[in-house]
């Protein structure tokens, strides 16, 4: 906790939204496909949209679990580069997550933020909303592996 009236100095991401953007839409042909785009970068979080297609519904009207997960992924993924930098072998080594509501048919909004990152792993957790609504459609937490220094391009 700070002292009364100190506003905490933030660090400056480690690479830019457009940054990221680029590193996404190269390495995860996935995410290019879905057309996931960037809203927010800022060190240790990431906002990412992605405007719901026909593609991503399941039967009952909703958007597939796979979706929400991968939307959960990536966002994780840009919180964790906006820490260490650009480091495209830095992959998921474990993630959960839990349904909590029927997600609208609108843009799927995911908010990352990472917990601890040290030099092997960084934790985080991940909220996804249906876009314009406060009350979040699922919940995601997970670790990244960060490779060491001599495997990093």
């Amino acid at each position: 906790m700070g002292s009364a009236g100190v506003t905490p100095v933030r660090k400056p991401a480690a690479i830019t939204a457009a940054e990221f953007e680029t590193i996404m839409l190269e390495g995860l042909p996935q995410a290019k496909a879905m057309g996931v785009r960037v809203d927010v970068l800022e060190h240790g979080f990431c906002r990412a949209r992605l405007p719901v297609t026909d593609f991503m519904i399941r039967p009952g009207g909703t958007i597939s679990g796979p979706t929400l997960f991968a939307m959960a992924d990536l966002a994780l993924y840009g919180a964790v580069l906006s820490i260490i930098g650009a480091v495209p072998l830095a992959v998921t080594s474990q993630m959960s997550i839990n349904f909590l509501r029927k997600p609208g048919l609108v843009d799927l909004i995911a908010e990352s933020r990472i917990l601890r990152a040290g030099k092997r792993l960084a934790f985080g957790d991940v909220t996804l909303y249906s876009d314009g609504d406060a009350e979040p459609v699922a919940h995601a937490s997970g670790s990244y592996a960060i490779p060491s220094p001599k495997v990093a391009p």
